[in-house]
């Protein structure tokens, strides 16, 4: 459909309609789902990075159809001082390219944060370094997505 903003997003959902997060990782796509009334984000799986984009988008894309979200957020990995970076040019040019294959609006949510949080809260857990290698992307999708769904019901309420 369209890159928006969270405040775009926010003036044209609908009242029910869950979101699709993303952690655009290198190796794995992380993705988390919210509920349907966007209250809660859940780690939902990793889909595999394949050599061509169209592979890559494939399971993306039959996820969207199966789950029929109202929107897309997409983890934007700025640099600390908010500069972009080679990933953040990658996370735009991932964005311009399912752009055309889904019918949704897409949201680029600052992501800086969240694989340091996720990564510290799997350690204060005592999770292996293997453990943490499987899940970050995902857990980092759902901390992504959870941070957008509160800005949204802070502009609901405003």
């Amino acid at each position: 459909m369209s890159l928006v903003t969270i405040e775009e997003l926010a003036a044209t959902l609908p009242p029910r309609g869950g979101l699709i997060g993303l952690d655009l990782g290198s190796k794995t796509i992380g993705v988390a789902i919210s509920d349907q009334t966007r209250q809660i984000a859940s780690a939902h799986q990793g889909l595999p990075r394949a050599k061509t984009f169209a592979r890559t988008a494939a399971p993306l894309v039959a996820l969207i159809e199966r789950e029929k979200p109202v929107g897309l957020i997409v983890g934007l990995p700025l640099n600390m001082d908010g500069s972009d970076s080679p990933s953040t040019q990658s996370a735009r040019a991932f964005v311009r390219n399912i752009d055309p294959l889904i019918a949704l609006p897409i949201v680029l949510w600052d992501e800086r944060w969240s694989t340091a949080a996720v990564t510290r809260t799997l350690l204060e857990a005592d999770a292996s370094r293997r453990r943490r290698a499987e899940v970050v992307d995902k857990m980092a999708a759902a901390y992504i997505l959870q941070g957008a769904l509160d800005r949204l019901r802070i502009l609901a309420r405003s």
